[in-house]
């Protein structure tokens, strides 16, 4: 193209647009394709944004704490906190299975219980007298289940060690990562730029994670509560499960709180009420959490359009399985954060937003400044 030559007329919108869905169509299929080599890279940066945060958060709210220490130390209470996590898990499972004899009894008198009522219910269903547990067991293969099983614990512990992995040299090399950003935007402008958009995707995940571990420990205590007041077994184990499982936004509360009924069944065969009523006092704590504060929280903090933190679940689960459900809301929150920096794909990020405005122009929810300030010149709300 010669000086002479007039410019060149931008694409129209129909085809920028065109173009940008099928970018993300091809995108999607290399993040299924690259599933094994991308899922333990991105839990390791999760994880690395997780524990700069809590080092952030030492030297902030404890006065004196050595900045050198910060980092270090929150390594350590990271680890810790992992090493608990799995400790309650060994000690509680042992517990159940040196009551596994007592279970499987209570599972035969109530197979006993609804074999009549199942054979009413399905004629066609043909049962040779009243079936045991074991013979369900043969029946439905569930030797086959239990491998698969096997191989998923296999898969994770070879996951896990990729996530330790990557997480060490992630720690490594941080503090090379301002000398890289000098490099890749050498004009200042451009850099605070940059600079404020990884803060915004920083902000987002710890965000999310102030949000998830809030809302998980009242509905985790909550349970906790009414499954003493019932007396059910290692109540504190199926609270720590439905803690755990409130990471997976939206379904994972829901899902943890059907456990523990399930279990009543057969810790008092005898009876259906104590089921009825952990399921009906957990399912009000989770609607009551679900319903009323988690949207308060997401939508003063993150941003996103509850809409879209369901419908990414489903998207990244399909993606890259439970590792991708738990990552949900982070990496959609990067995206959004991400895509609203350029001109044909800003219209995607502002369907992910909740106010339309996903570079937080207007101030909302923390992310963005007040409306008369640049957004190159933004601070950051404190948590």
């Amino acid at each position: 193209m010669t000086a002479t030559d007039p410019p060149r007329a931008p694409p129209p919108v129909t085809t920028r647009n065109a173009v940008v869905f099928l970018a993300v169509i091809a995108g999607g299929a290399t993040l299924k394709w690259m599933q094994d080599i991308l899922t333990p890279l991105a839990l390791a940066v999760f994880l690395a944004v997780m524990i700069d945060s809590f080092a952030r958060v030492l030297t902030m709210r404890t006065p004196g704490f050595p900045r050198k220490l910060a980092l270090p130390t929150a390594v350590v209470l990271s680890l810790a906190l992992f090493g608990v996590s799995v400790w309650i898990v060994v000690v509680n499972s042992k517990t159940f299975f040196d009551h596994s004899s007592e279970y499987v009894a209570s599972l035969n008198a109530i197979i006993a219980k609804f074999t009549p009522l199942a054979s009413r219910l399905f004629p066609g269903l043909q049962l040779h007298g009243v079936p045991t547990i074991g013979d369900l067991a043969k029946l439905w293969n569930l030797q086959s289940y239990i491998g698969d099983v096997a191989q998923s614990f296999k898969n994770f512990g070879t996951s896990a060690v990729l996530v330790l992995i990557y997480l060490g040299f992630i720690l490594a090399s941080r503090k090379g990562f301002g000398r890289k950003i000098v490099a890749l935007f050498p004009h200042h402008a451009e850099r605070e730029s940059n600079m404020n958009m990884f803060q915004r995707i920083r902000d987002g995940v710890e965000q999310y994670l102030w949000i998830q571990t809030v809302t998980g420990l009242m509905i985790a205590v909550a349970a906790w509560v009414v499954m003493m007041l019932v007396r059910l077994d290692n109540a504190f184990f199926w609270a720590f499960l439905i803690f755990l499982a409130a990471y997976l936004p939206i379904i994972g509360g829901a899902i943890g709180c059907f456990l523990p009924p399930l279990f009543a069944l057969v810790q008092f065969p005898d009876s259906l009420w104590p089921a009825i009523i952990l399921f009906a006092a957990l399912q009000g704590i989770f609607f009551v959490v679900g319903n009323v504060i988690y949207p308060r929280m997401q939508g003063d903090s993150l941003n996103m359009d509850p809409t879209v933190i369901l419908l990414s679940l489903a998207v990244w689960g399909a993606l890259w399985g439970v590792p991708g459900m738990f990552l949900s809301t982070p990496l959609t929150v990067a995206a959004m954060v991400i895509l609203a920096q350029f001109e044909g794909s800003r219209w995607i990020a502002i369907l992910l937003s909740e106010d339309g405005d996903p570079q937080g122009a207007g101030g909302k929810g923390g992310h963005g400044p007040a409306p008369d300030s640049s957004p190159a010149r933004r601070t950051p709300r404190k948590k």
